[in-house]
């Protein structure tokens, strides 16, 4: 069963609130990324990556399939179901990687505004910063499944790819994030 079926067009409707330039969409791909859900049932969802990263995480997601790491949803955020709104994609515990935008609280563009950062299973896997947590009502607790640790396959799999993870971070802790750098 898939989760979305958008073209790469749709996948990249201008958030009208802040646009994204033309240079960085023509880096864009949609791949549809096979996962196994928490339902025990195997799904297809899609990501909007860098084109440099669509083997690496074609290739990841395969291997989370085939180990049946769940994951509640994978669906690009351009659709009605956001709106661009990475609050409401986090709230639903969708992964998802392409949203351009600042990083919260900053004027800087998020990694995420380059197709080149992931966040997976938010709400299992939250940012924290000073004791605040984003999603708002997301529990971190490491024997849930879909939670990642240090320890975890997860991390591995990414880390082996080049990704950094922000639960590594000393200053916060963003467990549901990989970034891999220019």
């Amino acid at each position: 069963m898939k989760d979305s079926l958008f073209t790469l067009a749709e996948a990249l409707l201008d958030n009208p609130s802040f646009p994204c330039p033309k240079e960085i969409r023509e880096m864009l791909v949609v791949i549809e990324v096979p996962y196994f859900s928490f339902e025990g049932t195997r799904r297809q969802g899609q990501l909007v990556v860098h084109q440099e990263l669509a083997e690496d995480i074609k290739y990841i997601f395969k291997a989370l399939a085939e180990k049946q790491f769940p994951l509640s949803k994978v669906i690009p955020i351009a659709g009605k179901q956001y709106e661009w709104d990475d609050e409401r994609s986090m709230q639903d515990d969708n992964t998802s990687c392409f949203n351009y935008r600042t990083i919260a609280g900053t004027d800087r563009i998020s990694w995420h505004a380059y197709g080149r950062a992931i966040d997976i299973n938010p709400k299992r896997n939250p940012y924290i910063k000073n004791g605040v947590t984003s999603p708002k009502g997301a529990l971190y607790d490491s024997s849930v499944p879909g939670t990642i640790t240090s320890d975890s396959f997860v991390v591995t799999l990414f880390k082996e790819r080049g990704f950094e993870w922000g639960g590594d971070w000393t200053d916060r802790k963003d467990y549901q994030h990989f970034e891999k750098h220019f």
